[in-house]
């Protein structure tokens, strides 16, 4: 006598269980939205987990506290954004100035698309600052970002046959100020900050000095 094993496809009421990384990217994505709008405040794990549709078990089996959300939400936000900035510029071409230009013109209108991003990340800001812990998750995968423009930039300048106009580093500073500064004036007053001014204000900043030449006069 053999037995068969029950064909799901003739219970559809009897769900899968949803993957462990499923649950916690929706649980991401639903703090994103709720701590951007709301506040990390603002926003109890209740809401988060129904905005998920879960229930509170699953922040807490996945993150451990609200702690640990928000700290999987900085890793989580920070890489996303930083993998939007390789992206545009990764194809970039033609001179220092040229590419900043177009690097700031996507920029801008990433920022545009992601309005949520940049309330979220202006949260977290704020948060780092006003806590004790000023020098934690947050603080430290800002600086894992600037390390990566910072390196990116000068891979671009050697494409380029430039030399940059200051430090990548100091540079990389530079840029996430004025990429998160006109993106929050922008958001409060669009008609006032052009879509291409952050592209015109980096090529400035950047400028086109030539590579010096082996042998040129030092």
């Amino acid at each position: 006598m053999s037995t068969s094993r029950p064909d799901p496809d003739r219970h559809p009421d009897r769900r899968r269980r949803p993957a462990r990384d499923d649950v916690r990217r929706a649980l991401l994505d639903a703090a994103a939205r709720l701590f951007a709008r709301q506040g990390i405040e603002g926003a109890s794990l209740d809401d988060v987990a129904a905005d998920a549709g879960f229930t509170k078990g699953a922040v807490y089996s996945n993150f451990g506290s609200k702690e640990g959300l928000v700290a999987a939400l900085v890793e989580d936000r920070t890489s996303a954004y930083l993998d939007l900035g390789l992206e545009a510029v990764d194809e970039l071409d033609g001179s220092m100035a040229v590419r900043a230009q177009v690097l700031g013109d996507r920029l801008t209108a990433a920022s545009d698309e992601q309005r949520d991003w940049h309330l979220l990340f202006f949260e977290l800001w704020q948060r780092a600052v006003r806590s004790d812990d000023a020098d934690g998750a947050f603080r430290d995968r800002r600086e894992s970002l600037r390390a990566a423009v910072a390196e990116a930039m000068e891979e671009h300048a050697a494409r380029a046959g430039a030399t940059l106009s200051m430090p990548a580093t100091d540079l990389a500073i530079v840029l996430m100020a004025l990429s998160n500064g006109l993106a929050m004036e922008r958001m409060v007053a669009p008609e006032d900050v052009p879509e291409e001014l952050l592209g015109k204000v980096l090529a400035l900043v950047v400028g086109d000095t030539p590579a010096p030449r082996p042998g040129d006069a030092q």
